[in-house]
């Protein structure tokens, strides 16, 4: 089973408000969800993003693919840094 990090759309009309999921790759974009993992409001200023550190490392261990928005989000919040880290050892 192909798993992904990804964003889960919620909130209403004109005013986004995104879960950061994992879900099953073939499985819709708001559909069937395995864990949440943070939130992200990109219409707050600033934007605010909420993340379980300690889950979405979990997952990237275990070989979840991050999509490109959640992987700029990890990214930003230094959780790709520390992957690395981890992973190859520095």
């Amino acid at each position: 089973m192909a798993v992904k990090i990804r964003l889960k759309r919620m909130g209403a009309k004109k005013s986004p408000f995104y879960r950061i999921v994992v879900a099953d790759s073939r499985s819709p974009r708001d559909g069937r969800q395995i864990e949440t993992v943070g939130t992200y409001n990109p219409v707050a200023e600033p934007a605010i993003v909420n993340i379980n550190e300690e889950l979405a490392l979990k997952w990237l261990k275990d070989g979840a693919k991050p999509s490109d928005t959640v992987r700029n989000l990890f990214s930003k919040a230094g959780i790709l840094e520390k992957f690395h880290n981890e992973k190859y050892g520095k």
